[in-house]
């Protein structure tokens, strides 16, 4: 048996539809009341996968991403990935256990009838489910701890953007583009191709667009640097300043 990880955090959809109603319970509760037990995040990380619900309405991301590529980017394609990652690991008890981060670190050690489909379908998961946590924002820039990172480790925030840019263009056919974060707070950019994800190497995403077609030819056609400079306008700060510190904090963040 593969070991989970020790602490593997599902930020974003989950926890935010949970925060009000755990909010409005605390209050009706006596003072003196056994506070609720932690939610065992793992459970949402392992088989079997559950596409998350996206944490905002399809439009809330427009013009940027129009509401129909929301729709069809989640309900669709993010969908697939979770039900083909199921459908190949239904006959592997085995893995039934593991929490997504640890299976796709331990790639190389999977069976052969499993790891391709772990490999596309498992990293397709895993990079969805950061993407949408890390959208339905005002952009802006980052600010406090976070900022502070981005101007040490790519100069400004101006200059991160140009980097990105850049990569996400860069980067041939389908892929992403994203920034990562260790425990110690270092920042670096990356691009990968198709799913490929960072995981596979043991790196957390704090942040990444996708850079598949799918993620902006409704609105932008063959013009992904436009759609790189765009979506600038509906990050998050604010959930990648989450991811940030669970992140330093120790955690493996999805």
């Amino acid at each position: 048996m593969i070991p989970l990880l020790r602490r593997t955090v599902l930020l974003g959809s989950a926890a935010l539809a949970l925060a009000p109603g755990l909010r409005r319970a605390r209050a009706a509760e006596p003072a003196a009341a056994t506070p609720p037990a932690p939610v065992d995040v793992r459970a949402r990380l392992a088989y079997p996968y559950a596409l998350p619900p996206l944490p905002y309405a399809y439009e809330a991301n427009a013009p940027t991403v129009d509401a129909e590529t929301m729709r069809l980017h989640h309900d669709k394609h993010h969908a697939a990935y979770v039900a083909n990652l199921n459908a190949a690991l239904k006959d592997h008890t085995e893995l039934h256990d593991v929490a997504l981060p640890d299976l796709l670190a331990r790639l190389d050690t999977l069976p052969d009838g499993v790891r391709a489909a772990v490999r596309n379908n498992g990293g397709g998961h895993a990079w969805h489910t950061m993407f949408w946590q890390v959208m339905g924002g005002r952009g802006g820039a980052p600010e406090g701890e976070l900022g502070a990172a981005v101007a040490r480790d790519f100069g400004s925030f101006d200059a991160l953007k140009a980097a990105f840019a850049k990569a996400g263009a860069g980067q041939f056919g389908s892929g992403w583009a994203a920034v990562t974060a260790d425990r110690e707070g270092k920042l670096a950019l990356l691009a990968r191709p198709n799913q490929d994800s960072p995981l596979m190497e043991g790196k957390s995403v704090l942040f990444g667009n996708d850079v598949w077609e799918h993620a902006y030819y409704l609105t932008y056609r063959n013009r992904r640097p436009d759609y790189l400079a765009a979506w600038w306008n509906v990050v998050d700060w604010g959930r990648v300043a989450e991811r940030y510190a669970a992140i330093r904090g120790g955690a493996t963040v999805v």
